[in-house]
């Protein structure tokens, strides 16, 4: 699949910002499966001072700043990108969960991919011992790892609602567990608790997500949203692997990926500092288009 993708985001203030430096993860790079054709970034105000650069897991970085007074803050993303992402392996061929874990823990690579990176507790994700416990009944003993990640996915999938507004970006794992609702965001921390509870390593994948219109029904300009999803480390012959807990199914072409880290705090678009008073407004609009005749 080929996508066009764009994203707007736009930020009124309340009052007049005098000074204010961000941090954008705003621009999808190459990664396997994936080859971006065409991608920028679009900024009004034109910041003072702009570098690029890329982080230690390999995402795109634009750091901004101003010093001149503004009340609003719009950026937009165009790219174009294409995903040939391959089927993911059979699950229950995978090596048993006990010899992910193993081999994980006793890697010596310290590079982007290494599964060391995802096993741990990160900034937005500790271990909540009743999630890791969720996480447990999907995997007993010689339990394919990806069989049991899969299903874990299903469970969450069937178990938990969808409800914007529920959380927001700052609620930890165990809130939203606690509630058994939230979005994106909260399903895939809770999966990445469940598993860095039991020893598997799991990253955050930020991107976006094709979504379809009902038959009949036109396609909606910005209906799509910016999305969420996770990485697991399936052992070294098997690699990472996309899961998709919020529809229970793999990463696959209608998934384009933005950023990958350890968890949102990681990814989060847009980070920063800005000197003004007042409450602000955040606008974001989406749309991911399907390049015609590229399907």
């Amino acid at each position: 699949m080929k996508y066009d993708l764009k994203q707007r985001t736009l930020y009124d203030y309340g009052a007049g910002v005098a000074l204010s430096q961000h941090v954008l993860r705003l621009l999808p790079v190459d990664r396997p499966g994936q080859v971006v054709e065409a991608a920028s970034l679009r900024i009004a105000p034109p910041p003072g001072e702009q570098a690029e650069s890329r982080d230690f897991f390999g995402n795109a970085v634009h750091a901004i700043g101003f010093d001149a007074p503004h009340d609003r803050l719009d950026v937009v993303t165009t790219a174009r990108v294409e995903v040939t992402r391959a089927d993911p392996p059979i699950a229950d061929l995978t090596p048993a969960w006990e010899v992910v874990r193993a081999s994980a823990a006793a890697s010596a690579d310290l590079g982007p991919m290494s599964p060391v990176h995802g096993l741990y507790p990160s900034r937005a994700v500790p271990l909540v011992p009743a999630i890791t416990d969720y996480a447990a009944t999907s995997f007993p003993p010689g339990r394919p790892v990806l069989a049991g990640a899969v299903e874990l996915a299903r469970r969450i999938k069937a178990d938990f609602t969808y409800e914007p507004g529920a959380t927001d970006v700052s609620t930890p794992p165990a809130e939203a567990f606690s509630l058994r609702r939230g979005v994106c965001q909260d399903f895939a921390h809770i999966v990445i608790a469940g598993l860095r509870g039991l020893g598997l390593p799991v990253l955050y994948v930020s991107g976006y997500l094709r979504t379809l219109p009902p038959p009949g029904r036109q396609r909606l300009e910005g209906a799509d949203a910016t999305h969420a999803w996770v990485s697991v480390w399936c052992g070294p012959e098997v690699g990472w692997i996309g899961i998709d807990p919020t529809n229970a199914i793999p990463a696959g072409t209608d998934h384009v990926e933005l950023a990958i880290g350890r968890d949102y705090v990681d990814v989060a678009p847009m980070q920063g500092v800005i000197l003004a008073a007042g409450a602000h407004r955040l606008t974001v609009a989406v749309d991911v288009v399907p390049v015609a005749g590229a399907a």
